[in-house]
């Protein structure tokens, strides 16, 4: 399985969530209307295959202060706190599962949330 299809199977295993183009790359949408996950390859030529994804307050910084090799502060999306995740150096995907349901709590209402983690 490639990383695409590995996160197209995390992202839409969680409820009501939906799948879609958005500015040329795969994006995930909670009910359709808020995007939470997009994956880039090589977006306009940086050479990275990542995620972008949201995340809670502060978590940006924790994570691209701890472990710059794995995330970064993604362009047009980093300045509201969303995190990039690097897909091919090596981070473990349970910490980019991880990353995607953080993503989700950070976007869809709480009752999707609550159904998400009693799925667990």
């Amino acid at each position: 399985m490639d990383a695409l299809e590995r996160v197209r199977e995390l992202c839409l295993a969680l409820p009501e969530v939906v799948e879609r183009r958005s500015h040329g790359s795969p994006a995930w949408f909670v009910r359709g209307k808020k995007t939470f996950v997009m994956y880039l390859d090589d977006h306009h030529g940086d050479g990275r295959l990542a995620l972008w994804c949201a995340a809670p307050e502060g978590m940006q910084e924790a994570l691209v202060g701890g472990e710059p090799d794995h995330y970064f502060r993604p362009p047009y999306v980093g300045h509201r706190g969303w995190i990039g995740v690097h897909l091919n150096r090596g981070l473990d995907w349970n910490e980019i599962a991880g990353a995607i349901e953080d993503a989700y709590a950070t976007v869809a209402p709480r009752s999707l949330v609550e159904r998400a983690r009693a799925r667990d």
